[in-house]
């Protein structure tokens, strides 16, 4: 049985008459990890900021873990680790003492701050980091901090705001498996608009645009919609269009600038056994053929279009 742990009901936020947010709703269970997407000014942040309870919504609900956001701020919140793009790091401590700091303004006990320190540091790799000053430390490390005190009161929900920014291929890797494995133990929104990020990190993606949802589901369905009902087809002696055409379940043939062909076929159609077949039966020298996959890109660009035109 799964645990709803963000429950997001119809959050609409005005700006000056403007809705820079209207209408999302979603929900998260314990161990997802939620790609929350969209472009600069798609009110990705003001969403956030409606979340973590930093901003009161004109209309709508926030509740985390059925504890209502507006009416129970203080134990909604304490139930949230939250990582802001530019992390809240007083780069002039060291690793330990901010940690502990960190800690005692999450309510920690004093008796459990030190095992608290301890504990976020090993699951964040900060292991050996614990006596260094954060503005020596790598942005990578940094990060990492950044992601350890957001977890180091052990919340129910982790938050985290565009968290491989700026870093370079090594950082982004080890934090994107850090957020992988925050998600076996908690629920994780995950802001961002690296699509390919969403892709290797997220369960599910919901995708926001001008304020409004365009897509809420499983990362499955986004990598369907990549696939389509598109081949692309080499042949070193490729026949008229219409022979293709004959094959069942083709719908369309186009010829592509590199001499590929993709072809298109009908929904819940397989014809490239049959095309195979006649590649080697007519002599078409046969030499590709495999999916055409729509770039992760292009998904979210017909997704905003369809927006737009609706």
């Amino acid at each position: 049985m799964t645990t709803v742990t963000v429950e997001a009901r119809e959050l609409t936020r005005i700006y000056g008459g403007r809705e820079a947010v209207r209408d999302v709703s979603f929900t998260l269970n314990k161990g997802e990890v939620l790609g929350f997407l969209g472009p600069n000014g798609a009110g990705k942040s003001t969403s956030m900021k409606m979340l973590t309870g930093n901003l009161a919504p004109s209309k709508g609900s926030v509740k985390i873990c059925g504890i209502d956001m507006i009416e129970n701020p203080k134990e909604a919140k304490a139930l949230i680790g939250y990582l802001p793009e530019q992390p809240p790091l007083y780069r002039e401590l060291t690793v330990d003492e901010f940690l502990a700091i960190a800690a005692r303004l999450h309510r920690v006990s004093g008796s459990h701050v030190k095992k608290a320190v301890r504990i976020a540091k090993e699951r964040c790799g900060l292991t050996e980091m614990g006596g260094r000053l954060i503005e020596n430390l790598s942005k990578g490390y940094q990060q990492r901090v950044g992601i350890a005190q957001a977890i180091i009161h052990n919340p129910m929900v982790v938050i985290l705001d565009e968290p491989t920014v700026g870093l370079d291929p090594i950082q982004i890797r080890d934090i994107r498996n850090l957020i992988k494995e925050l998600g076996g133990e908690h629920s994780v929104i995950l802001s961002t608009h690296i699509l390919p990020e969403v892709e290797m990190v997220c369960d599910r993606v919901q995708i926001i645009h001008k304020g409004q949802m365009v897509f809420n589901g499983s990362i499955d369905i986004l990598k369907q919609q990549r696939h389509g009902n598109r081949l692309l087809v080499g042949l070193s002696r490729a026949p008229a269009n219409e022979e293709l055409l004959k094959i069942p379940g083709i719908t369309s043939v186009e010829t592509l600038p590199s001499g590929l062909l993709r072809v298109r076929h009908a929904e819940g159609g397989a014809p490239a056994e049959l095309l195979v077949q006649a590649a080697v039966n007519q002599n078409w020298g046969l030499y590709q053929i495999n999916p055409d996959q729509t770039s992760l890109e292009e998904v979210f660009v017909q997704l905003t279009f369809q927006e737009q035109a609706a």
